[in-house]
């Protein structure tokens, strides 16, 4: 047994095994994916042959904020709810609801620290993990079909960034135009 199997098995997760057919979800599912969208049926399939399937069940935990992994996975049907813990206390905040064709864990994959949120399958769910050593695996033996992968993940990291930096700005703003309000500034003239 493989230490990401014992790992996932260890988390109450049931490991369906090594490799995974993802052209079987047609290209339909591809289209839906923003990880595989431009890959063919047959791309798809040599970045599936180096990924470890598996299956939860709901209120089970794909990933747990603060873990530290070198992997990420691939949401290959289901809906996974990500939240991140707030403060000190147990009060949690959802970051998003992702659904069949999603991935996460993409940062931790690749530069081994913890991890940001936790994953927590809402109903039961399908899941193929991608580790680092695989990513590499694949850049050796399939060079066009790796530096897609890598260039597919580099987009997802951008677009979140983009998100974040939205997301900060607009924060930011708000601050400013309290502070400015509070200051007696922006008076109508």
């Amino acid at each position: 047994m493989t230490p990401l199997e014992t790992s996932l098995e260890q988390a109450g997760l049931k490991p369906t095994g090594a490799g995974v057919q993802l052209s079987v979800y047609g290209p339909h599912w591809l289209h839906d994916s923003p990880l595989l969208e431009d890959f063919t049926l047959d791309e798809a399939d040599i970045v599936g042959a180096g990924m470890f399937g598996a299956r939860a069940l709901a209120g089970q935990v794909l990933v747990e904020e603060g873990q530290v992994g070198d992997w990420m996975l691939l949401l290959l049907s289901g809906t996974v709810d990500v939240t991140r813990r707030i403060g000190e206390g147990d009060e949690v905040a959802r970051l998003a609801v992702i659904r069949a064709g999603a991935a996460v864990g993409e940062m931790s994959m690749l530069d081994g620290e913890p991890r940001y949120a936790s994953c927590t399958a809402i109903d039961a769910v399908e899941f193929a993990v991608l580790t680092r050593q695989a990513v590499a695996a694949l850049i050796k033996d399939h060079p066009g079909v790796g530096a897609k992968l890598l260039v597919k993940i580099t987009q997802l990291l951008a677009q979140r960034l983009r998100n974040t930096t939205q997301q900060l700005t607009r924060l930011l703003d708000g601050r400013t135009q309290q502070g400015a309000a509070g200051r007696g500034e922006n008076r109508a003239l």
